[in-house]
């Protein structure tokens, strides 16, 4: 599991989320990071269906491969379970600012990584399964 989080103030000109460059330095930076190919299981987001991302994808088909969901199918995205685990968490989080939400909702993705098992239990839940 790898992730980015990007904070949003509202400021002119400030980009809302990432766009479909940042997704592709992520990615990137996953591959070099782990070493080895990396699989996706994409809902329609509009950013993943951008062309200059699936020109990307097309060229690393090497070490790249991306599953599309169907339309509306939150039950087969495994990203809801991890959400899930992060909100559990901090649902009773009086925050002072958006940067105590930041910092806890990156300390717990980070407690995510390193705990492969609910990772696993998130994947299994929609039937899809780790071998390895």
């Amino acid at each position: 599991m790898f992730y980015s989080v990007r904070e949003y103030r509202g400021r002119k000109g400030e980009p809302k989320g990432i766009g479909w460059r940042d997704l592709r330095d992520l990615l990137v930076r996953a591959h070099i990071q782990l070493g080895g190919p990396i699989v996706l299981v994409w809902d329609n987001l509009r950013m993943h269906l951008a062309e200059p991302l699936r020109e990307f994808i097309a060229a690393h088909a090497d070490w790249l491969t991306v599953f599309q969901l169907p339309s509306y199918s939150p039950d087969l995205n495994p990203q809801e379970g991890i959400w899930s685990l992060v909100k559990r968490d901090i649902g009773n989080l009086a925050a002072a600012d958006l940067g105590q939400i930041t910092r806890a909702v990156k300390r717990r993705l980070k407690q995510i990584q390193y705990r492969p098992d609910l990772v696993d239990g998130c994947l299994t839940g929609i039937g899809l399964i780790m071998d390895g």
